[in-house]
């Protein structure tokens, strides 16, 4: 096999050039390398990207395509089957091998498989590695050898594992073939919406690698310590809102941790809070590998049978934030402004949407994957499961988060509602959660007319709770 025969990097969900696998070994064969990345919607099955997904998609392709132009490279984008695809630029190039870096999402895992059979078959070299997780699903089972269902057995299983050192691509070493084969246009894959829905994004979001960075040392710098309690508080910046980038590759975890540890005390509470959160990520990751139709059933499979209700109207109300619980208002218009929820929401409105509504979780998972722009398969669909009572490591269908409770003790002065609910920005700290129970002067000076300016709540709390109580008890009956 000719050392000048190029090898095909075929980026993914790891659309950065530090800590890439990958990349690192591609760079250590020495052989030109050819970068390409494949469009390939048919092959996501029930899951393809959602709107919010596509515009992330958009913008991180384009840094990652300068970060390559700046070592003298280009990135090849195609539109297709992924195998037809690649078959295609072998034979264009004269490419012997073919390396990635693993996915775990179904059916993408077996597809990758597949690819990796076939091409073997046709005499190519093909290898695949881990930049994705600090622990590969596989890697970590019970005393029995089954799958972990419960989070706190897997950290205890994982969380004194030695991590792997950080996969260090040499750059400059970085070899490209002479010619490159053509390349589809990043504008005509029409990723950006027509409609400018996402004018705000721009505001909230620097989508590159060196952004993904920037973030994770401001965190480190500014929040880390105080995490344990800030990660609670929306109206707080307490998070490193880094879940996008760990999405999309643009960081690996290998990366956060390895800094974490060089810069925190992980045996205090905020550092190692943040850390159990990205075992958290990579728990999700076990459930799905070993659970691969929980994205579209319960892992719990008595509650396919679950008396949930819909309500198109109800539901509408609920994803336009116009509930009248104004916690979960400001959550899901946060939500349509940013692509992104503060994590302690997304905990609220899920429990209104399956408890209080008794809509589906389904639902409630098929529009975060639409807006948000973290929309991950595995964190989605734990979430989603856990709030509606059904997956791994459940929160019990009778446990009702109250929404007025919450929003007065996480956002006991209203500056989170009043950020994203500008319409009860002049009510008091006493009411601005309750604002249905504001006395009339209250909501003249606030300029609040209710069920005009902003709705009463959808349903009370109390007959909500009382609601998902007797369907609970309708399904064990």
């Amino acid at each position: 096999m000719s050392q000048n025969a190029p090898t095909l990097l075929w980026f993914r969900k790891d659309l950065r050039l530090t800590d890439n696998s990958a990349l690192a070994e591609a760079i250590a064969v020495g052989a030109p390398i050819i970068p390409v990345f494949i469009s390939s919607p048919q092959e996501a099955g029930a899951w393809p990207l959602g709107g919010a997904s596509k515009w992330w998609l958009h913008h991180a392709l384009a840094s990652l395509s300068d970060s390559l132009k700046a070592h003298g490279g280009r990135l090849i984008l195609r539109e297709g089957e992924s195998l037809k695809t690649l078959r295609s630029l072998i034979q264009e190039t004269g490419a012997t091998r073919v390396f990635w870096n693993r996915r775990y999402e179904p059916p993408l895992r077996e597809l990758d498989a597949s690819i990796k059979r076939t091409l073997r078959q046709e005499g190519v070299e093909v290898e695949s590695f881990n930049s994705s997780l600090l622990n590969e699903p596989h890697t970590a089972s019970t005393g029995e050898g089954k799958p972990y269902k419960v989070y706190t057995p897997y950290w205890k299983k994982v969380k004194d594992r030695e991590w792997t050192p950080l996969a260090e691509p040499v750059l400059t070493a970085l070899r490209f073939p002479r010619t490159f084969p053509s390349s589809e246009s990043l504008d005509a894959w029409k990723l950006l919406p027509k409609i400018p829905w996402d004018a705000p994004f721009y505001e909230h979001w620097d989508v590159s690698e060196a952004g993904a960075m920037t973030r994770l040392d401001s965190f480190l710098e500014s929040s880390v310590n105080e995490y344990a309690m800030a990660r609670d508080r929306p109206d707080f910046d307490g998070t490193s809102c880094l879940s996008p980038y760990l999405h999309w590759g643009q960081i690996g975890p290998r990366q956060i941790a390895h800094k974490l540890k060089a810069s925190c005390d992980l045996t205090q509470k905020g550092p190692l809070t943040y850390l159990k959160e990205l075992y958290w990520r990579e728990f999700a990751y076990n459930v799905l590998y070993h659970f691969p139709n929980t994205p579209d059933e319960p892992l719990r499979s008595e509650y396919a049978s679950f008396p949930w209700e819909h309500d198109s109207e109800v539901l509408k109300a609920w994803q336009t934030g116009h509930t009248g619980y104004p916690i979960v208002d400001a959550g899901m218009r946060q939500l349509w402004q940013t692509g992104w929820m503060h994590n302690r929401v997304r905990m609220i409105v899920s429990s209104l949407l399956v408890k209080h509504l008794l809509h589906n979780w389904h639902e409630g998972a098929k529009w975060f994957w639409d807006t948000l722009v973290d929309a991950d398969l595995a964190s989605n669909t734990l979430g989603w499961q856990w709030s509606g009572g059904c997956g791994a490591d459940a929160a019990p269908y009778f446990r009702v988060f109250n929404p007025i409770i919450q929003g007065q003790k996480f956002d006991p002065d209203g500056d989170y509602v009043r950020r994203y609910v500008p319409e009860l920005k002049k009510m008091p700290n006493t009411f601005i959660h309750t604002p249905w129970e504001a006395p009339d002067n209250i909501l003249e000076y606030a300029g609040v007319v209710l069920d005009e300016d902003y709705p009463k709540p959808i349903i009370e709390h109390k007959a909500g709770r009382e609601r998902a109580l007797s369907a609970l008890a309708e399904f064990k009956g």
